[in-house]
């Protein structure tokens, strides 16, 4: 039946009406129709402080304690709060929540601490009837309810007295009741202290205990050392009379050591050469032994560079196979580029035989090119055309193809043979040959290798003819 999630502070006394006029509830219906929402209206007086936790509820009449409520809603905090004066607050139940029977049921305001502070009068939901009947009153019947209701008003006064005298005495009942707590945490501390020092004692008893064993041990030790120094005192008198004894024992030795220390210096003399054979035998004991150790060592030396040699051996093993795989990849490559050279070296033979007689021809043009002008310039062209091989015959074209074909567009135009064929340059009638042909010679670029000839606009020519060299190299 609740809206919410939270239950609301409750009390399971049973209250009395005592303080019910702490809140007013204004406006309360005699019936409420069923399936809609209710608006509780109510006033809070200046007897009563809301706090968070008020809550409002309805009871059905006859109900004993706060826990019998049917359903809830927070109270909602005045926003403007003064000492004296009164707070007008109201509430909507939904119609979801609210009883779907026709019994009788109130409006109840309940604090935080589960005391209720106002109630309403009762009131049903259900639908008005025609049946309802209008009751009207005489004078002297409302002079009797403003009477009733002065008396309700005195009353009211006597119990707002009572509640103020009781709220004092709840005041001093909470200074108390702090009071009482404060001095049960004080004996508790003092019990918690009483039982720590009844540990320690039970501790210290047990400690002394201890010691009166260790001091009852102590004395039975110290009655045994006392027995021994007795054992001891008459050893020792013992003892002296050996030791007399012993000393007139050992005069007779002394005389008998007189007569054996000469028989020794015999013998010493005897033992002298035996030692220093000892001694010898002793030096080449000791040698051998250091020998034998060197070679131990060196024997876990050879163990340690064989284990390290057959390491070293599944290492390069396996270094082999990986190179013998590698080589046999490389000898796959190495093959393909043989044949590939072959193949280049075969364009080269060829096109350096067409070079060679493009040098030929060339030569050749150059001499006609230094005879005398009555050769027309149209017939050298056609014949230096006819001469020279197709671009396509080329592995990487002719260069002279293209100065060809210029020298044809500007022929026809010109009279004068003494015509650069590259640059169109025009010289005069009298120029020397040699100059000629070092004019056209500077536009070409020689090979170091074979000194073939090429134009300096085909450098991507050139540059190939020279990669084709270092190729034979290889």
């Amino acid at each position: 039946m609740d809206e919410t999630s939270d239950e609301p502070p409750t009390s399971a006394v049973i209250l009395d009406s005592g303080c019910f006029s702490q809140v007013i509830f204004n406006n309360v219906e005699k019936c409420y129709a069923p399936g809609g929402d209710v608006t509780c209206h109510y006033t809070l007086t200046h007897n009563i402080v809301p706090r968070g936790k008020d809550w409002v509820g309805i009871f059905r009449v006859g109900w004993k304690t706060t826990r019998e409520y049917y359903t809830f809603m927070w109270a909602p905090q005045p926003s403007d709060v003064h000492g004296n004066t009164a707070v007008q607050q109201q509430i909507q139940f939904k119609a979801y929540y609210l009883p779907k029977d026709d019994e009788y049921y109130q409006f109840c305001y309940i604090d935080q601490d589960g005391m209720i502070r106002g109630a309403s009068v009762p009131f049903q939901f259900r639908a008005e009837t025609e049946d309802d009947i209008l009751v009207v009153t005489t004078q002297g019947e409302v002079e009797e309810i403003e009477q009733q209701n002065k008396n309700l008003l005195k009353e009211n006064e006597e119990l707002q007295a009572n509640c103020a005298s009781l709220q004092k005495q709840n005041t001093d009942l909470q200074e108390d009741l702090k009071k009482t707590q404060e001095l049960q945490n004080v004996l508790e501390f003092l019990r918690s202290s009483t039982e720590k020092m009844e540990l320690e004692l039970n501790s210290l008893k047990k400690e002394n205990k201890h010691l009166k064993e260790l001091n009852e041990c102590r004395e039975a030790e110290l009655h045994q050392f006392k027995e021994q120094i007795q054992n001891v005192t008459s050893e020792k008198e013992h003892l002296e009379t050996r030791l007399k004894t012993t000393l007139d024992h050992v005069d007779q030795l002394q005389s008998q050591l007189l007569s054996y220390e000469k028989e020794i210096e015999d013998l010493v003399h005897s033992d002298h050469d035996k030692t220093k054979q000892c001694e010898s035998l002793k030096e080449e004991n000791n040698q051998l032994c250091m020998t034998i150790t060197q070679k131990e060592e060196q024997k876990k030396e050879l163990k340690h560079c064989l284990e390290h040699l057959k390491g070293t051996e599944a290492n390069l093993t396996l270094q082999l196979q990986n190179e013998q795989q590698q080589n046999k990849d490389l000898m796959k490559e190495l093959e393909e580029q043989r044949c590939l050279f072959q193949t280049l070296k075969a364009k080269k033979k060829e096109s350096d035989e067409e070079n060679q007689k493009l040098r030929k021809e060339n030569d050749s043009l150059l001499r006609r090119l230094s005879q005398p002008r009555d050769v027309s310039s149209s017939s050298v062209v056609s014949q230096a055309q006819a001469l020279a091989p197709a671009p396509e015959d080329f592995v990487f074209g002719n260069p002279y193809h293209d100065a060809g074909a210029n020298w044809k567009a500007r022929a026809t135009g010109i009279d004068s043979i003494r015509k650069c064929p590259i640059c169109n340059d025009i010289f005069p009638d009298d120029i020397e040959a040699r100059d000629y042909e070092a004019h056209v010679q500077s536009h070409l670029l020689e090979c170091p290798v074979c000194n073939e000839a090429f134009e300096k606009s085909n450098q991507q020519v050139f540059d190939d003819h020279m990669l084709c060299h270092s190729l034979e190299r290889f």
